[in-house]
């Protein structure tokens, strides 16, 4: 590691408030609010007045939504520009994050639940309808900060319910910036966004006011809050991490996929839950696979996300570079060659070089665990059903995809599949209708779709005689 680089291992306090460092230098640029945890009583408390009102009309819940996604989109620009200076991906990525968040405010205002009617042959009227939680909890990461705010807070306001979201002390600036945008269009106290360092956001989980917990992180800290939350027995969802693996079949067609493969573990320098994160090739073509993935690695650019012709960012924190580092020092140590890249970048900032690795044993942790950085690990196989227990062998259960020319085929190993979403020939691409839900350790309750509605709501059951005193 070249000397003269910052090593702060977060940012830090100045103050009552504490700097966020750009990922492209490694410097400073700006400061947020270090809120503490004893301001907590009061956030929570407004969510709660607010919520008095907000959970009654849901005509002007919609109304204000499909307002607020307006203002997004208006406010793009000045949003794109923070985002990428403080979490290091390309603009073109910052701009389709924001064009996600408005059009996750757009589907949720749209969507209502239904009353259900109960059917069970007594001469009793039962009917189920819906009502919101209370105030909920969003504590959201640095990876995708706006795009899975509005995961969170989208559905929760949908649904009658108030927000007081956290974001990252990494990322912060671009998700204050997007809530006060947002906040136009709400009345006081719907949504609030904290900002600060720990023990806030442990604070914020456990607060008795707190009736949903909504937490997007790693699977150590997922845990963490879970229990934080079994405190006031607050509902939780969680989505944790992923080790999502690809196996690609006999038939495929190597160079055509190539591309579409790299840039499925690639995006946003591999810093992406259901990135691949495992290749698994079979033995006949493994040479194939390396030498393609390793030349698009090669070839990438590497650089400042404000530059126009940067297509990978930097990582885009120090502990996460030091994480990306010690994996990738390790699979070498264990055998491993890297067909491409295979270290940090001799430059100011968090850069490290696109790493294709080959012939790591399967023991390694950039195999068994979550590297989420710019590093992919390819391994051979023998046979499909060697390739879908290795895919399988994992304590994570967030995605797979399977590659191959007939699709039946294709279709029938991924449906072998342990995880929570399966694609065939493309990866980590989701429509804002379908659920978004982890199994084993990577996740706990159902995002997206009408079901992160649902998540956000109690049923309620009104029973009524078909006539009177019967």
């Amino acid at each position: 590691m070249a000397t003269g680089r910052p090593h702060q291992a977060s940012p830090g306090t100045v103050g009552g408030r504490f700097a966020i460092l750009d990922p492209a230098t490694g410097e400073a640029f700006e400061e947020a609010p270090d809120q503490q945890p004893d301001e907590l009583d009061a956030v929570v408390g407004r969510a709660h007045e607010a919520w008095r009102d907000w959970r009654t009309d849901r005509s002007a819940r919609a109304t204000a939504l499909l307002a607020a996604a307006d203002a997004t989109q208006a406010a793009g620009a000045e949003l794109a520009s923070l985002l990428t200076r403080e979490q290091g991906k390309p603009l073109s990525e910052s701009y389709a994050e924001i064009a996600r968040t408005a059009a996750r405010l757009r589907y949720f205002a749209e969507l209502a639940p239904e009353p259900r009617p109960i059917t069970d042959g007594r001469p009793v009227r039962s009917e189920i309808r819906w009502r919101p939680l209370g105030p909920v909890a969003a504590i959201v990461p640095w990876n995708f900060p706006l795009q899975l705010a509005s995961a969170k807070l989208a559905p929760a306001l949908a649904a009658g319910n108030t927000v007081v979201l956290k974001p990252s002390p990494f990322t912060p600036l671009a998700t204050r910036l997007l809530g006060s945008v947002i906040s136009t269009a709400l009345p006081e106290g719907v949504l609030t966004i904290i900002t600060g360092q720990e023990p806030l956001g442990a604070r914020l989980v456990s607060h008795p006011g707190i009736r949903h917990v909504t937490f997007t992180g790693s699977v150590p800290t997922g845990r963490a809050v879970a229990a934080g939350a079994a405190a006031s027995l607050g509902r939780v969802t969680l989505e944790l991490g992923g080790n999502d693996a690809a196996i690609l079949l006999e038939d495929v067609d190597v160079e055509r996929i190539a591309d579409r493969l790299f840039w499925a573990a690639f995006r946003n320098c591999g810093q992406v839950c259901m990135a691949v994160k495992r290749v698994y090739a079979p033995a006949r073509l493994y040479s194939d696979v390396v030498e393609a993935l390793a030349q698009r690695a090669k070839t990438t650019v590497v650089g400042s996300g404000h530059d126009p012709g940067t297509e990978l960012g930097p990582v885009n924190n120090i502990p996460q570079l030091a994480r990306v580092e010690r994996y990738t020092a390790q699979a070498l140590a264990d055998g491993g060659r890297a067909a491409a890249g295979g270290h940090r970048l001799d430059r100011p900032g968090y850069f490290h070089a696109p790493t294709i690795l080959a012939d790591v044993p399967s023991h390694s942790p950039v195999v068994t665990d979550e590297q989420f950085g710019p590093v992919l690990p390819v391994l051979p196989y023998r046979s499909l059903d060697e390739a879908v227990e290795a895919a399988n062998d994992t304590g994570f259960g967030l995605g797979g995809s399977v590659w191959g020319t007939d699709l039946d085929r294709a279709e029938a190993v991924a449906d072998r599949l342990e995880c929570g979403t399966a694609w065939i020939n493309h990866h980590a691409e989701l429509s804002l209708a379908q659920p978004f839900a982890g199994i084993k350790e990577s996740g706990v309750g159902i995002a997206g779709g009408p079901w992160g509605l649902y998540g956000n709501l109690r049923p309620f059951v009104v029973h009524r005689p078909e006539e009177p005193w019967r």
